[in-house]
């Protein structure tokens, strides 16, 4: 099976109310680990890279490890991702790599830090929608900045300050219709990285309501979870008893992240929680086998630990065993779709 357009699984996983985890990546390993979990599972699948994974991997690599994956996987429907784009030019290389779904980050200015406006967002959007549906690639745009409540907290500002960089549910009905996104990723308090919560996240700094306001506003519209990763105590403990030192630390709770799919939510981006499996298993080794100097046998227990997370992440999201069950289509025939 050849990559296939993000949109055609987003559309199926709302036909059958679930989640699809979408796992960032960096290496073969990663994605081994990934598409080995698919097969257990079987799950379709979204593989992402951030502009900084392109710049790691390289474009060329990165194309042929995803086409490697689709031919050795021929029954699992793959879509290839560019998370994060910074502006149209990143997301229109992406396109011309292969990708089959960009993500247009308009939240923020080309750097990638400074809060953009509205007018901005949707404009550089709306670019990358049109020259992305002429060649039937999916784009997942951004309204609101994400960056956890606490974090606000840090920067300075009050609660109330950082409760404004959320997504508003009445904007997101104005951006959607100006733009026509296939999927909006909303800002609901999470952020990226290990270090999202220092307790157990209530409604006060994790604000599921917003993605509540936004399906009743917008029920046909697929929404996304960045910074989703749930951070595992286990995962915490295995690096902390082999020489890692993480602080206290607590990520998005499954059961939230399964209320917010029942809320249309249909794409979670799982990054930290892999990260955490890979450098326990590597530390253990390390620990445990001080002569050790083959990278396989550092990498190989790294790579099942992380199909172990991706296994549970698809399982509990719903999307296993649908792999089969999605007819297959091609960025060509989505740009037929796209044009009626």
């Amino acid at each position: 099976m050849s990559l296939v357009p993000m949109r055609t699984l987003l559309d199926h996983a709302a036909e059958n109310d679930y989640g699809l985890a979408a796992f960032n990546v960096n290496n073969m390993e990663q994605i081994q680990a990934i598409m080995a979990a698919a097969e257990e599972t079987g799950s379709p699948v979204i593989i992402q890279a951030s502009r900084g994974a392109r710049q790691y991997t390289n474009d060329a690599y990165l194309r042929h490890l995803m086409l490697a994956a689709a031919e050795l996987h021929p029954k699992i429907p793959i879509a290839m991702h560019l998370d994060h784009g910074n502006s149209a030019e990143t997301c229109f290389s992406a396109i011309e790599q292969g990708f089959t779904s960009v993500m247009m980050d308009g939240s923020l200015e080309v750097d990638g830090k400074s809060p953009a406006s509205f007018e901005y967002n949707v404009e550089v959007t709306r670019q990358v929608v049109a020259a992305a549906h002429a060649k039937g690639v999916t784009v997942e745009g951004e309204l609101g900045c994400l960056g956890g409540i606490e974090d606000g907290h840090g920067a300075g500002m009050s609660q109330d300050e950082a409760m404004k960089h959320l997504t508003d549910p009445a904007q997101a009905e104005e951006f959607v219709a100006k733009t026509g996104v296939d999927a909006l990723a909303v800002a609901i308090g999470t952020s990226h990285g290990a270090y999202k919560f220092t307790k157990k996240p209530t409604g006060d700094v994790l604000v599921m309501s917003v993605i509540e306001d936004i399906h009743r506003r917008l029920p046909n519209t697929h929404m996304v979870m960045h910074g989703s990763s749930s951070v595992p105590q286990e995962l915490l403990a295995i690096i902390r008893e082999y020489g890692g030192e993480m602080k206290e630390t607590y990520g998005v709770p499954v059961e939230e992240i399964q209320r917010g799919i029942k809320n249309g939510v249909r794409k979670v981006n799982v990054d930290t929680d892999n990260r955490l499996a890979i450098t326990g298993a590597i530390r253990k080794v390390f620990a445990t086998k001080k002569g050790e100097f083959d990278p396989r046998k550092y990498l190989g227990p790294a790579r099942d630990a992380m199909q172990r997370v991706c296994v549970a992440r698809m399982t509990a999201f719903g999307q296993a065993g649908y792999a089969g069950k999605i007819k297959p289509a091609t960025c060509k025939e989505m740009v037929a779709f796209y044009g009626t």
